[in-house]
């Protein structure tokens, strides 16, 4: 159980949920004293605001909540570190203008209570300690929320480890640990096998005193004949940039240049810790790129997994290189879902800000319902197109492709088609570009790592192979 919740007791305070429209009606059912206080300190159920109801000899009764017009589980964000520290809730009511499911509604409190509770605490302990909420009876959709709040814990610590203590080595064994807690298998590749079956992955890690490595998860929650689902992440433990060097502001948070391996490795806890009917496969490509004389050089070209050559036009552009091997080897293996994460470009973040993960996708069925899923959750893609036009700007110079196109247009679209090459044309593939990181402080989204895309995806997976069960694509 998560620090952020509380066992039951008869001790927990009640919270009251309120949208502005729903405040009239509650505030009828309350008594004298609580209407005088609540109207003398302003209360109108804005977002986030508080307002903590006093009892007959001066202690707290409860607390009254405001969701504003809110309805995602961020609403609840600002409760963990905005009631008295050591203080145990319970929610009492949840009170919406929509009228929402009373499960689906109190599985959104717990995830945004245990979202809005987080604090990177392995350097630093926190200012205080959250409140902590019991959590409400048991439904599908708190098991969901709950796996949720688990799985984002993880990633965001991943994300936020510095990489002098998380590199190349401590993240494929982070992927280890995380199969064998659920009962799945691990394997790490490294050395002449890397160089062997994952070149690409090698030569970019190669300018490293910390050798790159791929880290693969299997797991099967529902036999052998289960659909096939890989994903594939970056994990970038550090990019300077390699030769082509980033300036200072560029580098500083490239700490979180993993973060699609991490977001990949929350997918695969919940898929894990749901049971969801499916088999899976994780290939994460642990590196780091590095600056030094064995390091990959401008115009040095690779043969890749695929037996495409590769010319390196930029050494900055190393995340896409990590990935198309890993991409080619998931491929190979006839998936009936390939889904890849990446902190892959900044084009992205141009075009759709550090909120929004952008999506590319080969399969219309599987985009609308990767966006319908997002907006589900609460935790929403927005999509943009792999427009075969752009791939000829790739197609030039002494390889089969580049892996830059010289152009200073369309960066996120050009890398996906890039990675689009190595996938088939019969495999259901999305690519998410994700920023993996929140910049300030918000209810719901702490400073530091993001589990981005993480809800969205699993839904995805959970609602396309519902009651399913078979084999992966045919060739």
């Amino acid at each position: 159980m998560l620090a952020c919740y509380a066992p039951a007791t008869p001790d927990a305070l009640p919270i009251a949920a309120l949208a502005p429209s729903a405040l009239p009606q509650w505030l009828a059912g309350q008594g004298e004293t609580v209407r005088n206080w609540v109207a003398a300190s302003g209360f109108a159920a804005r977002a986030q605001e508080i307002c903590l109801l006093p009892a007959a000899d001066g202690r707290i009764a409860g607390a009254a909540f405001g969701l504003g017009e809110e309805t995602a589980p961020h609403a609840f964000g600002a409760l963990p570190h905005g009631l008295p520290e050591g203080t145990v809730w319970r929610l009492a009511s949840i009170a919406r203008a929509d009228a929402a499911a009373v499960d689906a509604a109190m599985a959104d409190a717990a995830l945004g209570w245990a979202l809005g509770a987080y604090r990177f605490t392995r350097y630093r302990p926190a200012k205080r300690a959250p409140a902590r909420l019991v959590l409400p009876a048991a439904s599908a959709a708190l098991v969901h929320a709950v796996a949720a709040a688990e799985a984002a814990w993880m990633v965001r610590d991943l994300i936020n480890m510095p990489a002098n203590d998380l590199g190349p080595a401590e993240l494929a064994q982070a992927a280890l640990d995380l199969a064998a807690a659920f009962g799945g298998q691990g394997r790490i590749v490294s050395g002449e096998a890397l160089l062997r079956d994952y070149p690409t992955v090698a030569m970019v890690g190669q300018g490293s005193p910390r050798a790159p490595r791929v880290a693969e998860i299997t797991w099967s929650g529902a036999g052998a004949d289960a659909p096939l689902v890989a994903l594939c992440g970056k994990g970038v433990c550090f990019d300077t940039g390699g030769l082509d060097l980033k300036p200072a502001a560029g580098m500083l948070r490239m700490k979180k240049d993993m973060g699609g391996a991490a977001i990949v490795l929350g997918i695969a806890r919940m898929v894990m810790a749901l049971k969801l009917p499916v088999r899976m496969r994780v290939l994460v490509g642990a590196v780091e790129n590095s600056v030094s004389g064995r390091a990959m050089r401008p115009l040095d070209i690779v043969r890749t997994r695929k037996g495409i050559s590769v010319e390196v036009g930029n050494t900055d552009a190393e995340g896409r290189l990590v990935l198309c091997d890993l991409l080619a080897d998931a491929d190979a293996g006839n998936p009936a879902l390939l889904i890849d994460c990446a902190t892959l470009t900044g084009a992205a973040r141009v075009a759709v800000g550090p909120d929004l993960p952008a999506l590319f996708c080969n399969d219309e069925t599987l985009a609308a319902g990767i966006l319908s899923a997002g907006l589900a959750v609460s935790d929403p893609l927005w999509r943009l197109p792999l427009f075969p036009a752009y791939l000829r700007w790739l197609e030039k110079g002494a390889a089969e492709l580049g892996n830059v196109s010289g152009q200073t247009h369309a960066g996120a679209i050009v890398a996906a088609l890039f990675l689009h090459r190595f996938v088939s044309a019969t495999t259901p593939w999305a690519h998410i570009d994700v920023y993996a990181w929140n910049d300030a402080d918000r209810p719901g989204r702490p400073e530091g790592g993001e589990a981005q895309a993480m809800r969205a995806l699993t839904a995805t997976i959970a609602n396309r192979f519902a009651g399913q069960s078979g084999p992966g694509r045919s060739e």
